[in-house]
């Protein structure tokens, strides 16, 4: 019977393919393709044929066609013999081997683990019914934060007039709002067209690695990083050096260890301020100790500045590119935290101070942003709206505002559990606290973030996701409301009184 043919050769390619049930799932979901853990068992045990559209999805991902999965020789032969490509164990005369294809080995030494592994699982445990803390992801709009509604409406008014390409750098409007937002924060030297939008600042972190790295060049990255800058230096075909940030300096750069790390290789020294994973704040004294360092070695400063305004205590934050108008500077901000609109994709860089340093570089950063046209330009017709009218941010980072709060709420909370030790960050909505090494034994962070999400139902990101090598450390995501976080420290704490490794 043509069921019973099927379901031998499905479990064939499935088995030769290592899969289980649950992988075609797992990619059916990813693709949209509709496909039940129903469905797939009727297959397995030969009760039912799929459809075509099912067919053709199963035939290709396992790396067949679909005449060799129903079991029809003579058309797989043919299919076969005219496309000059063999099926999984047809083992046709004079057909070549089946060409298999790999990702570019340009990515082997690239990881950006805060949507990893381990969020893959969590989708496998979701659709299998089970409810997961997700605190793993600086993504304000599900927990409740909301765009302003004075942006919203002049999105929606604009939208008939923002459906054409714009000039590649962005809108007159927005590039002039984010001109007058760089002299208030002291950015020296910034003209109209020194200044780039992009689809958030990870679009622009690709960008400017892709026009700046040469093979070789060394490019200094603090560790912990936010992982798409180690990524993005590696994927330009740069070396990426982590200089340390300073747990007992309340994650401050560790200025000598810069100092130690550039080579003559090193190009640029990233700094991000307030930074993420920490919350750290960089000081003033701090910042100029940098750009000394900058200043000696003749390296560009790359500074995201994401966070700019999501700082507390009364601090304040300095932009570096204003202590620095004698050397090429180039600063990243946007949108997407401080307006609590992650998902329209705004950012933009600067660029300041000497730029007869890096014309040529310039002409490079051109030639990029030429080449994607233009960012999005509805986005960009609310940064002069955002940016000049009232900052609903604000009123998140005071005493009694809903993100210092949950700060406050975390902080003691995780000060509270035996064996965890934090420093209280300043800014930004995360928090990095670090497990006790002779009490929990912790040598496998993955193993740590995995075990944690399978026992208790919580996902964070380890520190290794942010390319911080000593096991032990993780980093919450503080977004949620206060009861969420309550429950998910609840499990936290329960688990950490069994948890070894």
């Amino acid at each position: 019977m043509v069921q019973s043919a099927f379901a031998e050769r499905l479990k064939q390619a499935m088995e030769e393919r290592g899969f289980k049930q649950v992988d075609l799932l797992r990619i059916a979901s990813e693709r949209g393709q509709k496909l039940g853990k129903s469905q797939i068992s009727q297959y397995v045990s030969g009760k039912t044929v799929p459809r075509p559209e099912t067919l053709s999805f199963l035939a290709g991902v396992l790396g067949t066609s679909e005449q060799w999965l129903l079991g029809n020789e003579d058309a797989a032969r043919e299919d076969a013999a005219r496309e000059n490509v063999a099926r999984p164990n047809t083992k046709f005369e004079g057909v070549s081997t089946m060409r298999k294809f790999e990702k570019s080995s340009k990515l082997d030494h690239v990881s950006y683990d805060v949507r990893g592994p381990a969020l893959d699982e969590a989708m496998r445990m979701e659709e299998n019914g089970v409810h997961i803390l997700k605190l793993n992801i600086g993504n304000p709009a599900p927990f409740g934060f909301r765009t302003p509604d004075e942006v919203v409406y002049d999105m929606a008014s604009q939208l008939r007039d923002t459906e054409g390409y714009s000039d590649s750098r962005g809108l007159f409007s927005a590039r002039k709002a984010i001109m007058q937002y760089d002299q208030i924060k002291g950015i020296p030297n910034v003209s109209m067209s020194d200044i780039y939008t992009g689809n958030g600042v990870s679009e622009l972190i690709n960008l400017i690695m892709q026009a700046m790295v040469n093979t070789g060049d060394e490019i200094l990255v603090p560790s912990p990083d936010y992982p798409l800058w180690t990524a993005c230096v590696t994927l330009a075909g740069g070396v990426p050096v982590h200089y340390l940030c300073d747990e007992q300096a309340d994650w401050l750069p560790d200025v000598d260890d810069i100092r130690a790390k550039v080579s003559s290789n090193t190009k640029a020294i990233v700094i991000i301020n307030p930074n993420n994973p920490t919350g750290a704040l960089y000081p003033r004294e701090v910042l100029e100790e940098i750009v000394e360092v900058a200043r000696e070695n003749q390296l560009i400063i790359l500074s995201d500045e994401i966070y700019d305004r999501l700082v507390m205590d009364g601090e304040e934050h300095v932009s570096i590119a204003s202590l620095a108008p004698d050397l090429f500077c180039i600063t990243f901000n946007g949108l997407s935290k401080s307006h609590m609109i992650a998902g329209w994709r705004i950012g933009w860089m600067s660029i300041s101070g000497n730029k007869r340093l890096g014309r040529g570089l310039m002409e490079g950063i051109n030639m990029m942003s030429n080449m994607r046209l233009c960012s999005n330009v509805p986005a960009q017709s609310i940064v002069q709206t955002a940016l000049g009218g009232h900052q609903s941010v604000k009123g998140y980072v005071v005493p009694g505002g809903r993100v210092r709060n949950q700060r406050d709420f975390v902080y003691e909370r995780l000060c509270a559990i035996d064996g965890v030790s934090v420093v209280k960050p300043k800014a930004a909505f995360y928090i990095f606290p670090r497990l006790d090494p002779q009490k929990f034994n912790i040598t496998d962070d993955e193993q740590f973030q995995l075990d944690l999400l399978q026992d208790k139902k919580v996902l964070i990101v380890p520190g290794k996701g942010f390319n911080w090598t000593t096991p032990g450390y993780f980093r919450i995501v503080f977004l949620p409301r206060r009861a969420v976080l309550g429950e998910a420290l609840d499990k936290l704490e329960d688990f950490l009184r069994y948890y070894r490794q």
